[in-house]
Parts: C-alpha cells; sequence; structure tokens
C-alpha cells in the first residue's frame, strides 16, 4: 500500500483514538480540570494529523523515528565493516540463461479500485468542504465591508480600558454592522471586534464592558486562529464522525473557557449581571456561514442555557485544582507524543530502509534510465565505498519478485528440503505459461529460467514458520510473509530495497549469517552467468508484472574482478517494460562505463 494512504489510514485510527480518549478523560476526570483545561486539551487533536506527516528528515530529526522504529521493529543489518569471513571458492559453470526471466502476472484489480475510489470520494468531499469554507469567508468580507466605525469617543475608551484589563496590546478594530445578531471576532492579522447596529443604545456602559471583555479575551487566546486550523483538520477528516463530535465539543469549551476567563477579571458581584448579558443574545438567528469562522459572545439557546448555568456554579480555580488540571495536561501529551510518532513507524518502516552506512558517492546515471524511474547502488568491497544513484529510490522497498529465488534456493539447502547433491523437483506435468518449466528442473536450472513451481515447492517444504525464522535471520527487508506463500514474493507482502539487496549479497558472500559453507557455494554457482579473463559477473534478474503489465525490474548480483569484489543492485519501475532484462541491460552498460565487467 502507498507510503501516504498507509499513513492516513493509521493517522485515522489515531485520530478516533485521541478523540475517544479526550472525551473520556474530560467525563472520567469533570471535577479534576479547570474550565479552561477542558477546552486546551483539545488541541491536542490536530498533533494526530501532524506528527505522522511532520518532516523529520528535513529539520535533521529523522533520529526520533528511526529510534523508534529499531525499538518497535528490530534492529538494523550488521554493518558493514564487520570482518569478513574466509571460505573456499568452487568452481562456477557459467549460465548465461539467467538473464531469462519468467514470471506470473499478479491481478490486484479489487485492491486498485477500492483505493482509487476511496480517494477519489475523499477529495470530493474535501473540494465541497472548501467550496462551503470560501463561501462563509465571503460572507465574512461582506460583513467587514458593511461594518462602519465606531466614533463614540467614550466606547473606545471603554475599549482601550478592557484591552488593558485582559492584556491585549494590538490594535483591535471596533465596527458596527446590521448584518450580524451578537458580537464577533474577526481576524488573524487584522483582528476586528463587531457589534450588532443597536447594541450601543440597547447596553449600558456596564455591559458592553462585558462585551468587550469577552471577545478580547478571544483574541487573547488566538481562538480564530485555533478555530481556522481545526477547520482544516476537520476538512481533511471530513468522513469521520468523531471528529465533526469532537469539534462541536471543542466550540462549546471554548465559549465556557472565554467566560470563565471574563469571571477571573470581573468582581462576584458582576457575574449575574455578566449572564443577562449572555442570555440577551439568547435568539434562534445563528448565521453558520459565518459563525463556524468567527468567535463571538452569542450562541444557540442550548449553548446559552449550558454557559449561564456554569456561571451560576462558578468558582476561581483553586491551587490543587491548577495542579490537578496541569498533571492530566501532562499526561495527555505524553501518550500524544508516545503514540503519535509510532504512527509514523508503523506506516513508514516496511516501505522505506534508513539507510545510514558511511563512504558514500552519489551519482547522476539518469542518462542510463531514460523512461523509467530506479535506482542502481554499488558497492566497493576493497575501497569499502558506496556508488548510489537516487538515494530516495535505493531506500524504497518493493517486491524481491524473482530475486527472493536466492534465498529460497539457500533456506530449502539449509532445511535439507534439497541438498547440492540432490535437488531436483519433478514436473508435475501442469501445463506452465513457458514451456521452460514444462519439465524436471534442478537448482541450477529453475534458477536460469527462474522456475516459480520449483521454489514454490521447496518454500512449502520449508514451511512459513521456518521461512520467517530465516527471514529475521538475515533481516530481509521489511521481513512481512502475510501474503500467500506461494506469492508472498510476488509484488505482495514481501518487500525490499535496493541498498538491502547490496547488503544482503555482501553478507551471503561472505557467509555472515554462519550458513553451511557448501550451501553458500552450490547457491553462489547458480548464480553465475558470465565468466571473462580477469572477471566474473553473477547475479539474478526479478520481474514484477501486475495485470500483464511489467511494472517493476531487478537485476541484483556481484562481480569477482583480480581479487577485487562488487555488489550491485539495479531497480526499475515503470507502468510497463520495466522487467528483469532491461534492468540487466542497464546493470551491463553501467558496468562496462566503470571497467568493473565488459558487456
Amino acid at each position: 500500500m502507498d507510503t501516504f494512504i498507509q499513513r492516513f489510514l493509521l493517522s485515522t485510527l489515531l485520530v478516533t483514538l485521541l478523540a475517544l480518549t479526550i472525551l473520556l478523560l474530560k467525563k472520567v476526570c469533570s471535577k479534576h480540570m479547570s474550565i479552561k483545561m477542558h477546552y486546551q486539551i483539545w488541541y491536542f487533536l490536530p498533533g494526530a494529523l501532524i506528527i505522522p506527516f511532520f518532516p523529520w528528515d528535513f529539520f535533521k530529526l529523522g533520529a526520533i523515528p528511526e529510534y523508534l522504529t529499531n525499538l518497535v521493529a528490530r534492529n538494523k543489518i550488521t554493518s558493514l565493516n564487520e570482518e569478513r569471513m574466509d571460505g573456499s571458492v568452487l568452481s562456477h559453470a557459467e549460465n548465461s540463461d539467467l538473464l531469462r526471466d519468467f514470471s506470473i502476472s499478479v491481478h490486484k484489480p479489487t485492491s486498485d479500485f477500492v483505493s482509487h475510489t476511496g480517494m477519489t470520494i475523499w477529495v470530493i468531499g474535501m473540494l465541497i468542504l472548501v467550496g462551503w469554507i470560501i463561501y462563509s469567508h465571503y460572507k465574512i468580507q461582506q460583513i467587514k465591508k458593511s461594518a462602519s466605525c465606531i466614533n463614540d469617543q467614550k466606547v473606545n475608551e471603554l475599549l482601550d480600558e478592557c484591552k488593558a484589563i485582559v492584556g491585549v496590546r494590538r490594535d483591535i478594530f471596533l465596527r458596527e454592522t446590521s448584518l450580524i445578531s451578537s458580537p464577533i471576532t474577526l481576524g488573524i492579522f487584522k483582528p476586528y471586534i463587531l457589534l450588532p447596529i443597536k447594541t450601543r443604545g440597547e447596553f449600558s456602559f456596564n455591559e458592553l464592558k462585558y462585551v468587550f471583555l469577552h471577545e478580547l479575551n478571544h483574541q487573547k487566546n488566538k481562538d480564530v486562529l485555533v478555530n481556522e486550523i481545526m477547520w482544516i483538520f476537520q476538512m481533511i477528516y471530513w468522513f469521520n464522525p468523531f471528529v465533526w463530535y469532537a469539534l462541536k465539543r471543542m466550540k462549546i469549551d471554548r465559549e465556557l473557557a472565554c467566560d470563565a476567563s471574563v469571571l477571573d477579571l470581573i468582581d462576584e458581584r458582576g457575574y449575574v449581571e455578566y449572564g443577562y448579558t449572555i442570555i440577551h443574545f439568547a435568539n434562534g438567528k445563528y448565521d453558520q456561514n459565518y459563525r463556524q469562522f468567527a468567535s463571538g459572545m452569542g450562541g444557540t439557546k442550548k449553548q446559552i442555557k449550558q454557559r449561564i448555568m456554569n456561571i451560576a456554579k462558578y468558582s476561581k480555580d483553586s491551587p490543587l485544582l491548577k495542579w490537578k488540571s496541569k498533571a492530566i495536561c501532562t499526561a495527555l501529551a505524553i501518550f500524544v507524543l508516545c503514540l503519535s510518532p509510532l504512527t509514523y513507524v508503523a506506516a513508514g518502516s516496511d516501505d522505506v530502509y534508513k539507510f545510514s552506512g558511511g563512504n558514500m558517492i552519489y551519482e547522476d546515471l539518469s542518462d542510463y534510465f531514460a523512461g523509467y524511474t530506479g535506482s542502481f547502488v554499488l558497492y566497493d568491497a576493497s575501497e569499502k565505498q558506496y556508488q548510489i544513484y537516487n538515494r530516495e529510490k535505493s531506500e524504497q522497498r518493493v517486491s524481491p519478485n524473482s530475486t527472493y529465488k536466492i534465498y529460497s534456493a539457500l533456506f530449502a539447502l539449509e532445511s535439507n528440503v534439497i541438498s547440492t547433491n540432490n535437488n531436483e523437483q519433478v514436473w508435475d506435468g501442469n501445463v506452465h505459461p513457458y514451456k521452460e518449466w514444462n519439465k524436471n528442473h534442478n537448482l541450477n536450472t529453475a534458477l536460469a529460467s527462474s522456475v516459480n513451481w520449483y521454489f514454490q515447492n521447496v518454500d512449502q517444504a520449508v514451511g512459513k514458520k521456518q521461512l520467517q525464522y530465516y527471514f529475521h535471520k538475515i533481516k530481509y527487508g521489511n521481513e512481512n510473509l502475510s501474503g500467500p506463500i506461494d506469492q508472498y514474493w510476488m509484488e505482495s507482502s514481501l518487500k525490499i530495497s535496493p541498498i538491502e539487496q547490496v547488503e544482503l549479497l555482501l553478507a551471503l558472500k561472505e557467509n555472515r549469517f554462519a550458513f553451511k559453507e557448501e550451501n553458500i557455494q552450490a547457491v553462489k554457482q547458480a548464480l553465475s552467468i558470465e565468466k571473462h579473463e580477469h572477471g566474473q559477473l553473477f547475479g539474478k534478474t526479478g520481474t514484477g508484472t501486475i495485470n500483464g503489465q511489467d511494472v517493476n525490474g531487478w537485476f541484483i548480483g556481484f562481480v569477482e574482478k583480480d581479487g577485487h569484489d562488487y555488489y550491485f543492485a539495479v531497480n526499475i519501475q515503470n507502468n510497463g517494460g520495466a522487467n528483469g532484462t532491461k534492468a540487466a541491460e542497464i546493470a551491463k552498460h553501467i558496468l562496462q562505463d566503470k571497467d568493473i565487467f565488459p558487456h
């Protein structure tokens, strides 16, 4: 599954879990949290969206998710700086047919249809909300244009007095308009307080003071900005009913918190008058077009009723309550900080291999890859140096396809399913799409003709449990064998990156995993392709075919030349024509131009 889609689905689960956690926390710890904290803990909700998609590497913080990856997944493969292990060298038979890679087309109509349909519906939903948001902001601009300045000196002096009480130093533009029925606060960079046209005539100065204190607290708490961020959050998760409910509760908590801030600033004898001021704005006219993007003193009758009840029983926060609120907030913060990066790890760790090796040279070999996206990785064992084209793709894990058969052969030998002297498998008579498959095969011919049924048979004999043990032992890619045992390596669950392919070939040839030396040499002999006066080429191709299209081509191997070893991997991808034969052609051209092996 695409990394973005996987992370998005996991972050959706995290958002739901976090919303439910906050709701449960508010219910269970209601009496142990201040009114303001009931609102502020909602700030954690967007973190569930941000952290899984946070560009850790861009800000040079990649060590954080990488550390978590190592904790929850596994340790990375042993460093290439380990000492080599000695082993005897056997004679090698040439096998020029090895470049003839065959594959079975994997059909994936359902998954592609579902993912594309789901993405389309998601985008359509967002576009509808974007349209509504644009329309609502248009309405807000119309309200601003209709508003006129308030030139009453006493009213403006009262606003300045309230700004000093609340602690707001920014310039606030005070306007009045006939298009609203209750005061609202607008603007992030240029803040406005808009009053209904009749407010000055119907309200006493004391009531007007409460209005200003309320709206200025919205400005002080950056509620307009928070509201916009939450709407972006809601737009992305528009399909999640828990998000809609959580943000609805958040808006209610915002007004309760603002009321509490005002009550903290006035004398207790003013509580009743403040409550009556709020009741004045309890009416049925509640314009959703702008109220969703503006903070204000009014609200629905149900909301006003809840606010009045809170005012009636309000008491200032005790020091103990403040400490309890901070403790609960800290606990929730730890929960989010621990859980959110794990989403990043769960979604990304299997798809990307974070290579931390040194002594690397990055090259531009794009001319060799015309028409394909892909990568080339070369490791010079004598110089202990990597030469890499396309770093991002070299770390991207994709299905190994037939290159996996190298290790299928080795695991079968180690499990005594086959042996170096007895490794023939009898053809069962079923006709396969390639005539080379329709006969008995031994290890050499099976690798040469990339005979699927041969390796499917030995995998079945080894068993999934034992295969999983071997995959974990050599740390093969994502080690994911969740796909069917006869297909998990064919555009399915098992994935590996080009860099890991090179690392494993080095470790395999030097037998760092302590397999039987005779088995290592048997596999090596089966991989021999060409031999020249000064060197010998070993390798295996692989082709991934989906719905009849070659989409993923591999060629991996190594060259022994005049006592020097070179390990390489080429991977190419395209919507058609990306196969093992083409990957081998690209690799051999590069090796020839680097004077490593003649083409």
